[in-house]
């Protein structure tokens, strides 16, 4: 059925009502990093290749911006949530062991970071069974949540990933709160939204293949308190897309420490990992379901 002759809303899932965070916490934060390494810019164009200085755009997140990141979560005692491309978990195995011995959780992010697009089912498919293998052989994990490369999806590619045992997403734009995805009439996995304005390939990262303007520390920083506040007072969670080869970089990492420091400065903000959200998402549905509630 075409939208451009039946239009309808795109999302199918319900409203999430009566929802809270748990111990009383106002609000949720969601801090997450897409760790793509040199797949981002293979996935980008095969030429790349033999194009090592940009490659070694993606080479600096192992070598500097992932360690980096790891020092200042633990700092400020931040659990994180970072989607790895099965590329990244066989070029870097190590580096892929650090995270998880730091306590974060690994969600599955593709494996050549190829954007999820319709007509590709095919490709996604291998994406999917490739990432989720070189995980189980090199880290001995399974992943529960996906993120998509390049922010896109299908409805059958929702299905899909549902039936490889992916429990929830973190993708769409659409909301402030976690819900369920509705697939082709069926109950789909736990979406845990995006907001945009955390993505800091928007702000920091330019390439001859895609040049933009840098935007400085005040900008950037200002961007992020206003959202997280507002986000805050209306309950919701806040969900970063950050880039360890973009913020990773020195001003970067100052940028993200001194958000952070502004979260920390509240006692109200539950600090949690994809799988923590999904969980919990999960139990809310199971007690509205015998009719009570969870917190």
């Amino acid at each position: 059925m075409s939208q451009f002759t039946n239009p309808a809303p795109v999302n199918k899932a319900a409203l999430t009502e009566g929802f809270s965070w748990p111990e009383g916490n106002k609000s949720a934060l969601f801090t997450s990093f897409d760790v793509d390494a040199e797949s981002v810019w293979l996935g980008m164009d095969p030429k790349n290749e033999d194009r090592l200085v940009t490659l070694s755009y993606g080479g600096y997140e192992a070598r500097v911006g992932v360690p980096k990141i790891l020092e200042l979560l633990a700092r400020h005692e931040v659990p994180a949530t970072f989607f790895i491309t099965g590329w990244t978990v066989d070029a870097y195995p190590a580096l892929c062991e650090a995270i998880l011995a730091d306590g974060h959780e690994i969600g599955h992010h593709g494996y050549m970071h190829y954007r999820p697009e319709p007509g590709n089912i095919e490709l996604m498919a291998e994406e999917i069974d490739r990432g989720l293998e070189a995980m189980r052989r090199r880290l001995g994990i399974t992943p529960v949540g996906y993120r998509a490369p390049g922010g896109e999806g299908y409805s059958d590619f929702l299905d899909l990933m549902h039936q490889r045992g992916l429990r929830y997403s973190s993708s769409w734009r659409d909301d402030i709160l976690p819900y369920r995805h509705v697939v082709n009439g069926r109950s789909g996995m736990v979406e845990i939204p995006v907001n945009f304005s955390y993505d800091d390939w928007l702000y920091g990262i330019t390439h001859r293949s895609a040049s933009r303007a840098l935007f400085g520390r005040e900008a950037v920083l200002s961007i992020w308190k206003d959202e997280f506040d507002q986000t805050h007072e209306w309950g919701g969670v806040t969900t970063t897309v950050l880039h360890p080869q973009v913020s990773g970089r020195p001003m970067r990492f100052k940028i993200l420490n001194d958000f952070l420091s502004h979260v920390r400065a509240h006692d109200d903000v539950w600090l949690a990992t994809g799988k923590d959200i999904c969980t919990h998402f999960e139990a809310f549905e199971a007690a509205k379901e015998r009719g009570g509630t969870t917190s």
